[in-house]
């Protein structure tokens, strides 16, 4: 384990911690330019933790200690991920080997869980409707994860994400073959319902579309801005494993210099900007579903995901 490696590490989690809002700034800004308005600015995200790092704490009174704790252990999910998967090199670095790709869906999985939680402790008649619906889109959505991770294993032959991407850059073949396409689309799916992008969803505080929005609404203060700030950081890992393992694997640091990391950097940036562009586009061209229609989108996924592993086994 030598120093560089380390302070790769290092980078790697604050690649994540510093650019998480950013990536979310690009995202508001991009849907505010389709529908035509100005929009709050690029920066808004960071501004808005600011605010709330500088805010007291308001708790329910029937809020036990799961209620201060969801959000410190959500945090702290998003903080183990980016040390599994290639943020910034397309080689393992020393604390790699401590999970697989399928051990990082479940450190993810388990942030989430934590907030529905939350959500249910408070005895909130909001947090208690965007728990129970979180937790509807969750039993499909979730098992429809790990089957696209376990078609990225049969696909590599390997469980982990740093050789999948260097099979994809190797082999135009396996790029463009059936199996690794309908992956890429089933996870495209899963990247719009984890982002709270799907159809269904809205971010706004209207009581019809509340889901993620629904479960925090009893937070305030620096508690909230931990939940805003893993929720982006969240959407942050599952860009860069749609992004660096999946759909656009090259740019990444070979050797591991500063300048290489600094580039993968900003390679990252510019592959998130594509992957907004599409998430942005989809969002907006299609007509909100109702809530109990949730179902189409993750079953079209849930298939996809069946056909990639089928299509594996079968080459």
């Amino acid at each position: 384990m030598s120093a560089r490696d380390i302070l790769l590490q290092i980078a790697q989690v604050l690649t994540t911690i510093l650019l998480a809002p950013l990536i979310q700034g690009v995202i508001i800004q991009f849907e505010e330019r389709v529908q035509r308005a100005q929009g709050p600015g690029l920066f808004q995200p960071y501004r808005d933790l600011w605010k709330l790092f500088h805010k007291e704490i308001v708790a329910p009174q029937t809020a036990s200690w799961l209620f201060f704790a969801a959000p410190v252990v959500a945090f702290t999910c998003m903080l183990v991920v980016p040390i599994l998967i290639p943020v910034l090199t397309n080689f393992p670095l020393p604390l790699s080997d401590m999970g697989d790709i399928l051990g990082g869906g479940l450190i993810l999985t388990l942030g989430s869980f934590m907030i529905v939680l939350a959500g249910l402790d408070t005895s909130s008649a909001y947090g208690g409707i965007g728990s129970s619906r979180a937790v509807m889109v969750a039993i499909l959505a979730e098992p429809t994860l790990i089957l696209v991770f376990v078609g990225i294993t049969l696909l590599a032959k390997a469980m982990l994400p740093f050789v999948v991407n260097h099979l994809l850059v190797s082999s135009w073949a396996v790029y463009w073959s059936p199996a690794h396409l309908f992956l890429v689309a089933a996870f495209f799916i899963l990247l719009l319902v984890e982002t709270d992008r799907m159809p269904i969803h809205s971010s706004t505080h209207i009581e019809v579309y509340m889901i993620d929005e629904g479960r925090i609404l009893e937070y305030s203060g620096p508690l909230l801005a931990l939940i805003k700030w893993a929720s982006a950081m969240k959407q942050f890992i599952l860009y860069t494993i749609f992004c660096n393992v999946l759909i656009l694997p090259w740019g990444l640091s070979v050797e591991g210099t500063a300048l290489g990391a600094a580039g993968a950097a900003v390679a990252l940036i510019i592959k998130f900007i594509l992957v907004a562009c599409v998430v942005v586009f989809v969002e907006t061209a299609q007509s909100r579903l109702r809530f109990y229609r949730y179902q189409e989108p993750l079953a079209a996924s849930f298939l996809l995901a069946i056909l990639s592993i089928v299509g594996t086994q079968l080459s």
